[in-house]
């Protein structure tokens, strides 16, 4: 064999063996390993997470595996980074500290060692990871803009606004909501737009977000163009919400969390707010996003 027919193998099998070599492998429930099997590869798939649940970004990470593992993983795009952020042009070989830098990593939000898993066996696949998140320094341009109000039906708006009450715990200004809102949805379309851009044939691009970023009726796929090639998967810790069943081509099921007071902790970081007449003793939407 060649010199040159040498190297183009090493470089074929290198990402592969660096995925096996990284870290473990981590097996996928059975019945999604047999959801993904069933069909020819999607052209994008949205995996909704629980923030707080760690057996969610361990079901993302195996995904991630599988798909690498087959040759069908075009990139990973994920929240937890601003666009524009990309591993782009690292080798597979990056360390960890160089992919953080590239991905600009804001640990304080997003801690590194839940999501680091996940970003690596992408990188160690040689597929690139792209930040989606909106930029921070669009954000106030995104509050103003009551046009992005125009690309969701009244019902979904107004779920959508509900989910920002119900993730703020009842404690954010009656005015501030549709501004809130407003981000999300811009937050949404820029999640889209860097996932459109990431289209492979034959490949699957997987968007990383919190749920309520990729239920159908009001999140990514609003964004998305008619026609598209695309499915859902919705991770709830414990019994699971019709609500969210209806938002979902398939829904993966992880062990209840331990009961916490969310509106607490952020009654407490909002002290100069007075705290509602009734509050509900817990909120897991609180977590479950931004």
């Amino acid at each position: 064999m060649s010199q040159p027919s040498i190297r183009r193998l090493a470089a074929s099998v290198l990402p592969l063996a660096l995925l096996c070599a990284c870290a473990a492998t981590r097996p996928l429930d059975p019945a999604w390993r047999d959801a993904l099997s069933a069909q020819p590869p999607t052209a994008l798939l949205l995996l909704g997470e629980q923030h707080d649940a760690p057996e969610h970004q361990q079901w993302e990470q195996a995904t991630v595996q599988w798909l690498a593992q087959r040759g069908q993983l075009a990139a990973l795009v994920i929240e937890m980074a601003e666009a524009g952020a990309s591993t782009e042009g690292l080798p597979p070989t990056a360390s960890e500290a160089e992919v953080r830098g590239a991905l600009r990593w804001p640990d304080e939000a997003w801690p590194w060692a839940d999501y680091g898993p996940v970003v690596m066996a992408a990188v160690r696949a040689g597929a690139p990871v792209l930040g989606g998140n909106l930029p921070r320094a669009r954000l106030a341009s995104a509050r103003r803009d009551a046009a992005l109000e125009a690309r969701l039906p009244p019902e979904a708006l107004a779920r959508q606004q509900a989910d920002v009450r119900e993730g703020h715990c009842g404690l954010l200004p009656e005015g501030q909501v549709p501004a809130m809102a407003r981000i999300q949805l811009a937050r949404d379309q820029s999640l889209a737009e860097t996932a459109l851009q990431a289209l492979r044939p034959g490949r699957t691009v997987v968007l990383a977000a919190g749920h309520q970023h990729v239920q159908r009726s009001l999140g990514v796929p609003a964004w998305l163009p008619h026609g598209l090639d695309y499915k859902v998967a919705i991770a709830q810790a414990g019994q699971a919400r019709t609500a969210i069943e209806k938002e979902a081509d398939y829904i993966q099921k992880t062990p209840a969390l331990p009961a916490r007071d969310y509106c607490a902790e952020l009654r407490a970081q909002w002290s100069s707010v007075p705290a509602p007449a009734a509050t509900p003793a817990s909120a897991p939407a609180a977590a479950a996003a931004p």
